[in-house]
């Protein structure tokens, strides 16, 4: 079996900073990539960042320059460094590994920036 378990989310003011992190466990020793997406009310869940084992990243266009994304595979567990949040960035923030072809999600953790 194979877990995500997400924290680090919570209320911040526009302009403040925010860390996830996303620990995961199971049979699966590293995934070939890990991400970040985030869904917002009544919005289609989207790409916020992802890394690969080898350390090679993307971000989507709104975040870039203001997140950064990082991983250990040792501890398989992936980071989401948010900084200059704005309100928009409110969202369910979820957790993905990816291994030969399959994704696997956590449960996510809310984000919500106050204006």
């Amino acid at each position: 079996q194979v877990q995500l378990v997400e924290s680090g989310g919570g209320v911040v003011q526009a302009g403040g900073s925010l860390r996830l992190s996303c620990v995961a466990s199971g049979t699966i020793v590293r995934f070939n990539v890990m991400g970040w997406y985030r869904q917002a009310p009544g919005k289609q869940r989207e790409l916020v960042a992802h890394i690969t084992s080898g350390g090679s990243t993307n971000y989507a266009a709104s975040v870039k320059g203001r997140f950064t994304i990082s991983r250990d595979n040792v501890k398989n567990t992936v980071y989401l460094q948010m900084n200059s949040l704005k309100p928009e960035d409110t969202a369910v923030y979820y957790c993905v590994g990816g291994y030969v072809g399959e994704n696997y999600w956590g449960q996510g953790t809310q984000v919500t920036v106050s204006s």
